[in-house]
C-alpha cells in the first residue's frame, strides 16, 4: 500500500489518498473539503479511485464527501450509524466552524464492527472506536500495519471530546480495546499532525497512561 496526505480545510485535516500497488486502485480518506486540492493529488499519482472512506462525521473529515462522490462517481463507506446525526447536520456545522461545503449525504454504505472494506487486492478491517464522536471508526490494514485513526489518537495528544455526545471514558476504553491490540510496530495516520507508531505513544503519549 501506499499513500499521500492532503491537509485540508482551516483545521489542517489529514485527508489521505492510498492505494493498492499491485491493482492501481485508490480510495479517498477523509475527504473534509478542498476537494479540487484532493482532486490534483489524484491526478499527480495517477491511481483509479473507487470509493471514499470515513472515518466520522465532523465537517473537517467529511465536509467534501457529498461533492467529491458526485463529481468522481463512487460510493462513500462509512462512518457508523451513530454518526447521523452529524452527517445530517454537515452544513450547520461548516457555518458553524467556517468551513466550505458540508452537503449532507447518506453514505452508500454504514460501516461497523469488524466489517472489512476493500481497495483493491488491499483488505481493511473496521475498529469502532466512539468516544471523539459515537460512530467513529478506524481502517487497519494488517499486511502494511498501517492504521488510518481519525480523530482519536494523536502523536503525543487524544481527540476531544467536549463536541456533542463525545465521552472522555468511552474514548480511553477505545483506546485500550481497539488500538492498543493491533500492536506497537503500528504506524498510524492521525486526524491532524505527524504520523507516529503505537509503540511511541505508548511509552510518550502522556494523555494515555490512564489506558495502560
Amino acid at each position: 500500500m501506499k499513500a499521500v496526505i492532503i491537509p485540508v480545510t482551516p483545521f489542517q485535516q489529514n485527508c489521505s489518498v492510498l492505494w493498492c500497488e499491485e491493482t492501481n486502485k485508490a480510495a479517498v480518506v477523509d475527504p473534509g473539503g478542498e476537494i479540487e486540492r484532493i482532486e490534483e493529488a489524484i491526478d499527480e499519482q495517477g491511481v483509479d479511485v473507487e470509493k471514499i472512506m470515513l472515518t466520522h462525521g465532523h465537517i473537517d473529515h467529511a465536509g467534501g464527501a457529498a461533492d467529491l462522490s458526485e463529481k468522481l462517481g463512487i460510493p462513500i463507506e462509512g462512518p457508523h450509524p451513530d454518526d447521523t446525526f452529524l452527517i445530517e447536520k454537515l452544513h450547520e456545522q461548516g457555518a458553524q466552524f467556517g468551513v466550505e461545503g458540508g452537503k449532507p449525504f447518506t453514505p452508500t454504505r454504514w460501516l461497523d464492527q469488524d466489517d472489512k472494506v476493500t481497495v483493491g487486492n488491499l483488505t481493511f478491517e473496521v475498529r469502532l472506536c466512539p468516544g471523539h464522536t459515537p460512530g467513529h471508526i478506524i481502517f487497519f490494514e494488517p499486511v502494511s500495519r498501517i492504521a488510518f485513526v481519525g480523530d482519536v489518537i494523536f502523536q503525543g495528544s487524544v481527540g476531544r471530546t467536549d463536541f456533542p455526545r463525545g465521552d472522555h471514558a468511552t474514548l480511553m476504553n477505545s483506546i485500550r480495546e481497539q488500538i492498543w491490540p493491533l500492536g506497537d510496530d503500528v504506524t498510524f495516520v492521525p486526524g491532524h499532525g505527524p504520523a507516529s507508531t503505537l509503540g511511541h505513544e505508548r511509552e510518550s503519549n502522556p494523555f494515555v497512561r490512564e489506558t495502560l
